[in-house]
């Protein structure tokens, strides 16, 4: 994985982006993922450990590039989180469609549902904010912004700005060579 030579991130890290830790962290590391993509799965519980591990000098961001035609609940799942997020339940619900991806990948819509009630959110607010064109717009302007950064797959991954190539495995080490310039 090599942080140097890809393209830069078009679209840069703003108030409306979903973020984990501080804004003046050292190394942000910017996410475009497919809440039903396994291999977004298998890195969730590793961006999980490297948070833990860098802590304050690690801000991570999470946009959303669904991958719709070879994970047709990409979607759904992305409209469940942006529904919490407009109840400040983005985080949770993020994390219970990572940790749980294989159940309610099983089951459809009924299975999208019972992350809601997992994370206690209101399940009629859910239904309002799903029918909000903001939605919408969010999905579909994360998608875009990561397409003209030159994401073609998920997991996407950017490091303060430059793209990464490779395996999720190796952001660790990127990451610590990063906070050791800072």
């Amino acid at each position: 994985m090599n942080a140097h030579q890809a393209p830069d991130l078009v679209v840069p890290v703003a108030a409306n982006d979903h973020v984990q830790g501080h804004a003046n962290a050292p190394v942000t590391l910017v996410e475009y993922g497919d809440y039903q993509c396994p291999a977004c799965g298998m890195a969730y519980p590793e961006l999980k450990r490297i948070q833990r591990e860098f802590g304050a000098n690690l801000r991570f961001v999470f946009r959303n590039f669904p991958l719709s035609e070879a994970h047709p609940l990409a979607r759904p799942a992305a409209e469940m989180a942006e529904a919490a997020a407009l109840q400040h339940q983005f985080w949770p619900m993020h994390d219970w469609l990572y940790e749980n991806q294989e159940e309610w990948s099983a089951y459809g819509a009924e299975g999208l549902e019972a992350g809601l009630r997992a994370v206690g959110i209101d399940e009629a607010a859910a239904a309002r904010a799903l029918r909000k064109p903001d939605i919408d717009q969010r999905i579909r302007s994360d998608f875009m912004g990561g397409v003209r950064s030159g994401v073609n797959g998920t997991p996407g991954f950017f490091l303060n700005g430059h793209r990464c190539e490779g395996d999720f495995r190796s952001l660790a080490g990127l990451i610590a060579g990063l906070v050791e310039r800072a």
